[in-house]
């Protein structure tokens, strides 16, 4: 089965968000830093950084579904969840805005830091200018129950409210990625190029599991997509994606199958825990700006990136092979970790 097996993708709402396809780039210059280190693996990276709405970045192809379902619906708030420095309540913000929908955020504050980077800048300070209503709870608060009590209220005014979940990762959101493993592969053809291996972060699952689904409603192996967990432990998050791609193929109503050992994600750079710096991914990103010139987030693509070089340099990928990384973007996040990239603990 070729594209074809996402064709159904082309008839859902969908409010369009990118400009087209995000370029896929080689890092020549961190080749030559790395060396024979490399075994002649060939790096590329996947530009879903570079994205015009909002500052740019992965949840926007989420988004296109999502708000596209909002707009069908006659919705006139989104409402959605995460974190006080989450970047889909950032791109959330900014796709709302340019829809005409209000937005609210309800954001927990997830993360043990109250210094004035973390609590006024970064993306919480995007979430305003982008004219959200901002809703911040402790870090146990159910943010979800309060978003649908919200929703409720809301509908109580004569509103309606459009409610998602964290990282809006839906099975519906995730189908942004599906439509990514299709976009990937009609770019492999184009560079004669093939990858062995398509790297993402994964937090709240749905660009693995989006990819993971794509390629299996395609005919190609979803094994080909390997996730480094920023957020859960290793054995949740590949419960988690595994069961989030099966849900997502049930819903392109495709033929195809994912089992549990073709889910592949490693736990080997999240260290203590969500949004707490390593001391491998402030390497990783001074390492990538220096060489390349191109910016990770602290939060994501820093420590899965981290993997994603440590990989290579074990030969994972096959000698003379190709591999591709996926840049979530997230980079007004570094904004908040400036105490980190200044500190000399690491």
């Amino acid at each position: 089965m070729g594209a074809g097996g996402l064709d159904v993708l082309d008839g859902l709402d969908r409010l369009r968000l990118l400009d087209g396809p995000t370029p896929i780039q080689r890092l020549h210059r961190l080749e030559r830093q790395l060396g024979p280190a490399l075994g002649g693996t060939r790096l590329y990276v996947k530009r879903d950084d570079q994205m015009a709405l909002g500052g740019g970045g992965n949840k926007l192809r989420k988004l296109e579904f999502l708000l596209g379902a909002a707009v069908r619906e006659g919705c006139d708030t989104f409402i959605t969840t995460g974190g006080v420095q989450s970047n889909h309540a950032r791109l959330s913000a900014a796709a709302s805005a340019y829809a005409g929908l209000a937005c609210e955020l309800v954001l927990a504050r997830v993360v043990a830091r109250d210094d004035p980077s973390y609590r006024r800048n970064g993306n919480i300070l995007l979430d305003g200018l982008f004219g959200a209503t901002v809703h911040e709870l402790d870090g146990t608060a159910d943010t979800l129950a309060f978003a649908h009590e919200r929703a409720r209220a809301l509908k109580a005014e004569g509103r309606s409210a459009y409610v998602v979940g964290v990282g809006g990762s839906s099975p519906l959101g995730s189908l942004g990625y599906a439509d990514c493993a299709r976009e990937i592969t009609a770019q492999e053809a184009a560079l004669s190029e093939r990858f062995e291996k398509i790297v993402v972060a994964n937090g709240s699952a749905g660009s693995h599991a989006g990819l993971a689904a794509g390629f299996a409603a395609m005919g190609q192996d979803p094994a080909r997509v390997r996730s480094f967990t920023v957020l859960a432990p290793e054995q949740d998050a590949r419960r988690t994606t595994t069961v989030l791609a099966q849900d997502i193929l049930a819903l392109l109503g495709a033929q195809a199958e994912i089992r549990p050992d073709s889910i592949d994600v490693s736990g080997a750079e999240r260290g203590e825990g969500y949004g707490i710096p390593t001391a491998a991914m402030l390497a990783t990103v001074r390492l990538m700006a220096r060489t390349e010139g191109l910016l990770l987030d602290p939060v994501y693509s820093g420590k899965a990136f981290a993997g994603f070089l440590s990989d290579a340099c074990n030969g994972a990928y096959g000698e003379g092979k190709a591999a591709l990384f996926v840049m979530t973007g997230g980079v007004p996040g570094l904004f908040a970790y400036q105490p980190a990239f200044e500190t000399d603990a690491f």
